[in-house]
């Protein structure tokens, strides 16, 4: 494995055509990724399906979801896709989840998530997996009579969740095996998220050092100003335009609010009818990239040898890995070639393609 402690999202943004996760995933295996992290969204990105066939494409990558929402399926059905998925995959699989949009959860009938509850399904989940059963369970995640899968399975399965609000990110250190940053978090936001997980994990008395950070790097080598619009300008402002998330990512960021409130106010955002990286022409991508200080993203953008250097600026940050997000494995090849260069063979010494 050549770059164990690299990994890449897999059909980043809107697909139509989950098949091309195939490709993906084999590609990145053999360009020396560590791990694929899967996305989830209710329409064709089924995120246990996408798994499935990710583990039977491949050999020795490992297969992370990058997230999903506890709540949308029963602690027997996750535990239970979590242990098939160990199996299927040797050993190769890791749950991610996320506390999810809380807007996107309301529309749904669906609760917001709350700390007490996934620290609590966590628990639920370890037990599950040791092979123990849970009988009589009434705790924050839910009242569970008996849940059980068996007593011959016995498996640690890596629990990491997607988080970058200051108390999440302290929360995360008490109870989760790994957290995933959020895209467009600048080199001191990584550092600083860093600080608050070590001190969570301290104030547990868990081991702070055991807490693995993946940081989530949007990608786009060499692409035309189109393709920039969508793999970063979109997204970016798709963050911004969210309720709740724009305010977390400026704070985490330590950002000035106005310039949100001013994004937020502008007529191209104001009437948006959607999500920007959803609805947006080429055109109004182009108005909203000039509301955006350029240092309010920072991606790896240019040259091979740019984004090269913005995962080695991640890794001296505080990352454990980076996730490239936005481009395909096939499009960051002449990016891999030059961070080779430049790679700290010692700093990434016995690594493996475990997120943690």
């Amino acid at each position: 494995m050549r770059f164990p402690e690299l990994g890449i999202y897999t059909l980043p943004g809107h697909s139509k055509d989950p098949g091309e996760l195939l490709d993906e995933v084999r590609d990145a295996e053999a360009l020396g990724f560590g791990s694929v992290w899967i996305s989830e969204r209710f329409d064709v990105k089924d995120v246990p399906t996408c798994s499935g066939a990710a583990a039977a494409v491949t050999n020795s990558i490992h297969i992370c979801t990058g997230a999903t929402n506890h709540f949308i399926r029963h602690p027997q059905v996750t535990a239970t896709f979590g242990a098939t998925m160990s199996r299927l995959s040797k050993g190769r699989f890791a749950l991610g989840l996320a506390r999810g949009i809380g807007v996107r959860s309301q529309m749904m009938g669906l609760r917001n998530a709350r700390n007490a509850e996934l620290a609590d399904f966590a628990g639920i989940m370890r037990r599950l997996w040791r092979g123990e059963r849970v009988v009589g369970h009434d705790g924050p995640a839910g009242k569970f009579p008996y849940l059980y899968i068996a007593d011959w399975f016995n498996e640690r399965i890596p629990l990491l969740i997607c988080a970058f609000g200051r108390k999440s990110l302290g929360f995360v250190g008490k109870v989760f095996d790994g957290v995933v940053l959020h895209t467009f978090m600048s080199d001191e936001a990584v550092s600083r998220a860093r600080n608050l997980i070590r001190k969570g994990a301290e104030e547990a008395g868990r081991d702070p050092n055991a807490v693995k950070i993946w940081s989530l790097l949007a990608t786009s080598c060499d692409m035309s100003e189109e393709t920039n619009l969508t793999y970063i300008t979109a997204r970016m402002g798709t963050y911004l335009q969210a309720p709740g998330y724009g305010e977390l990512l400026v704070d985490i960021n330590e950002w000035d609010p106005a310039i949100l409130e001013r994004f937020r106010a502008a007529e191209v955002v104001r009437t948006m009818p959607g999500g920007i990286d959803s609805v947006a022409t080429p055109d109004q991508l182009r108005e909203i990239r000039d509301l955006i200080p350029e240092a309010w993203l920072p991606a790896a953008v240019g040259d091979p040898e740019t984004c090269a250097q913005r995962f080695v600026d991640q890794f001296e940050a505080g990352a454990d890995g980076v996730i490239i997000h936005a481009s395909t494995p096939r499009q960051v090849v002449p990016v891999l070639d030059a961070y080779a260069k430049i790679r700290s063979d010692e700093r990434f010494e016995g690594r493996t393609g475990t997120p943690a």
